[in-house]
């Protein structure tokens, strides 16, 4: 269920839009308690299964998917997939119990910005949402060591060729950021929207494998 605004946005005067997808009511309840007394956080809609949660994105249009991987109708995974295709601009932020490496790596795949376990801190939880809707990459410790290992040095899934997935405009937007330009910076020497320079950083963070733009 939606909620209504403090009225209070944060620094940058935005305000984040959040979808909750999960069939557990109870989660998703406890998740709404949590963003309910954040200033800039909103949930703006719920959804209990995969199918609900792909409707209610291309309707609501929120800045943030928090999404579960275990939804009847249509699983969390390809409810991602079809939300990041159709909606690219919208972050899918993955909260689930299963960290086996097929579903973390399948659910990056299918275009998550982040990936936390249930049961992660509070704030780990509200630092996520804030990081993807920023347009960074965030994943929970664990997570994160895995995509590590399996990406590191020595696994032939590594390309040999530098940055080989990224296209040209990403690589222009790369080059930037590791000359420390902030996006706005960014947006105005590409000539592009901030939102649509966040987006960009995603998929570079995404692509390259890395928790975030540092």
């Amino acid at each position: 269920m939606p909620r209504e605004s403090h009225g209070q946005v944060d620094a940058k005067g935005e305000l984040i839009h959040v979808l909750l997808a999960d069939d557990h009511a109870r989660f998703r309840a406890g998740i709404r308690a949590l963003l309910l007394i954040q200033p800039d956080l909103i949930v703006v809609g719920e959804a209990a299964t995969g199918e609900e949660a792909f409707a209610q994105a291309e309707h609501l249009q929120p800045d943030v998917a928090v999404m579960d991987l275990n939804m009847p109708d249509l699983n969390g995974i390809e409810a991602t997939r079809r939300i990041s295709y159709a909606s690219p601009h919208i972050a899918v932020l993955v909260i689930s119990m299963f960290e086996a490496d097929d579903s973390v790596f399948t659910a990056v795949q299918a275009g998550a910005r982040g990936y936390l376990l249930k049961g992660a801190p509070k704030v780990e939880v509200l630092r996520a949402i804030r990081a993807v809707a920023s347009g960074e990459a965030l994943f929970g410790p664990s997570i994160a060591r895995r995509l590590l290992k399996y990406f590191g040095p020595g696994r032939n899934a590594m390309p040999s060729p530098a940055f080989p997935d990224l296209t040209e405009r990403e690589r222009e937007v790369l080059k930037l950021i590791t000359q420390h330009r902030s996006n706005a910076e960014i947006a105005q020497q590409l000539v592009l929207s901030e939102k649509t320079v966040r987006n960009y950083v995603s998929k570079v963070c995404a692509k390259l494998q890395v928790a975030d733009r540092a």
